[in-house]
C-alpha cells in the first residue's frame, strides 16, 4: 500500500512504444487539440477504455441470461452518464459506447470548448487562458484545461468576472474578434 494522499496514475502507456502509425496519430491529436503531451491522449484513451469495459461486461451479463431488469438499469445508468457528459448522443446505446473514438472525450475538454466557442485564437491560447484563471464555468474560475465539461455546463463557459479579459476593450479580445470573423 502506498501513501494515501498520493495520486495514482490515470492512464496506461502503450504496450508497443515504437509503433509508427500510433505515434503519428497521437502527434496529430496533440497538435489538433493543443495538448501538452501524449500523456493527455493516453488519459482520454483510458477514459474510453473504462466505459467500453463496462459496456462489454453488460453484454456479457445479458448473454448469461441474468435478470433483464438489472441489465436495463445498468445499461441506462451507463448511457445516461455518457449522455450527460456529452460524449454520447441522446439516442446512444451500448453499440455506440463500444464505437466511441478518442476524439469524443477530447472534444469535451474545457480547452477545446473554449477554443471552439471563440474565446481564444488557438487551442494553445485557450490552454493559457484557462491555466491563468481567465476562464470560468458557471461563474467559478477553472484552471484545469483537461476538465471534462458536461452538457449543462457548456453554455455557462465565459471569461471570469475578475479577469482583465472581461473588459471589451482588452487588446487580446480585439485580436480574437478579428480572427473570429
Amino acid at each position: 500500500m502506498g501513501y494515501p494522499g498520493k495520486n495514482h496514475k490515470s492512464y496506461q502507456t502503450p504496450k508497443r512504444p515504437f509503433e509508427k502509425a500510433r505515434i503519428e496519430e497521437e502527434t496529430r491529436l496533440v497538435i489538433e487539440y493543443g495538448l501538452r503531451n501524449k500523456r493527455e491522449v493516453w488519459k482520454a484513451k483510458s477514459y474510453l477504455r473504462r466505459y467500453r469495459k463496462a459496456a462489454r461486461e453488460l453484454l456479457a451479463l445479458m448473454s448469461t441470461g441474468a435478470d433483464s431488469r438489472l441489465f436495463q438499469t445498468k445499461m441506462s445508468a451507463l448511457t445516461e452518464h455518457l449522455q450527460r457528459m456529452g460524449v454520447l448522443g441522446p439516442e446512444g446505446d451500448i453499440d455506440d459506447v463500444l464505437a466511441l473514438k478518442v476524439q469524443q472525450p477530447l472534444e469535451r475538454r474545457l480547452q477545446t470548448i473554449v477554443y471552439r466557442k471563440g474565446l481564444a485564437r488557438s487551442p494553445k491560447q485557450a490552454r493559457q487562458f484557462i491555466t491563468h484563471g481567465h476562464i470560468a464555468v458557471g461563474g467559478r474560475a477553472v484552471t484545469i484545461p483537461g476538465y471534462l465539461v458536461t452538457r449543462e455546463e457548456e453554455n455557462a463557459i465565459g471569461y471570469y468576472t475578475r479577469s482583465g479579459l472581461m473588459n471589451e476593450n482588452h487588446a487580446e479580445r480585439a485580436r480574437i474578434a478579428k480572427v473570429g470573423r
